[in-house]
């Protein structure tokens, strides 16, 4: 696919956000597009990057750590999310490579990326997945679990001034059920909007605001569930090699 054609989809998307931004009643700036670039060669990531887009997901560290360091000081004022699951043996390397880390899925993972923080200079954010339909079942598996790992958060900042600061809790991210059922994909969303209101009430997590939810398939639907962020590969880049 050309820069001609990544930057037609991208119009077409922020279109599409425009549109579903407008039937749910809010701001189409309070929505981030996330271009997903998994399996997707470095040309497409600077096409993606020239027409306009500043926000990059990479689901692992290895083709994260491979693509994305040559290309960063081309990238000026981007972000780069890691959005799948993060194995413990992987925390170093990511550590080093993203901007917030959005697959975070357990206790134990979130108390091994605590552990490791003295590598960081800037903070970094980061997103609890919630299970809420999804068939590979990632994520916490319960509101419960996920709400032990804010708790586990809030008291590692509260006793670790200086480490504290080098983490923040940005929001919460799903995956809706790859399914033609628009009301099971919307009670995926609804469940992370409602989690993410509870965690609210219970937190005083200052920077807690996204919700990262939607994809190619279904990215209107979380955009009028409250969804603030988008993860979008398909519809920009065309079918992964």
């Amino acid at each position: 696919m050309n820069d001609s054609q990544i930057a037609d989809n991208i119009a077409r998307i922020q279109e599409r956000i425009l549109r579903a931004a407008e039937r749910a009643g809010r701001a189409p700036q309070s929505i981030a597009l996330m271009a997903v670039t998994k399996f997707h060669p470095a040309e497409a990531i600077l096409d993606a990057y020239h027409a306009g887009i500043r926000l990059f997901g990479e689901n692992r560290v290895q083709e994260a750590q491979t693509k994305y360091p040559p290309l960063r000081d081309s990238l000026v004022g981007s972000r780069l999310h890691m959005i799948g699951t993060l194995q413990k043996n992987k925390i170093n390397k990511a550590l080093g490579i993203f901007d917030a880390l959005e697959g975070i899925d357990s206790v134990e993972v979130l108390e091994a990326i605590l552990a490791r923080l003295s590598s960081r200079t800037e903070p970094i954010e980061l997103f609890f997945e919630l299970h809420t339909g999804e068939e590979s079942k990632a994520g916490f598996p319960s509101l419960d679990e996920l709400l032990r790992a804010c708790d586990l958060l809030a008291s590692f900042a509260a006793e670790n001034r200086e480490e504290g600061r080098l983490v923040v809790l940005r929001g919460l991210m799903t995956m809706a059920p790859f399914t033609t059922d628009e009301r099971a994909i919307r009670h995926s969303f609804s469940m992370l909007a409602a989690a993410k209101a509870e965690v609210a009430q219970r937190f005083d997590f200052v920077h807690f605001t996204e919700l990262s939810m939607g994809m190619s398939n279904d990215f209107e639907i979380a955009i009028e569930e409250g969804s603030t962020l988008v993860r979008i590969g398909t519809a920009l880049f065309g079918e992964r090699a």
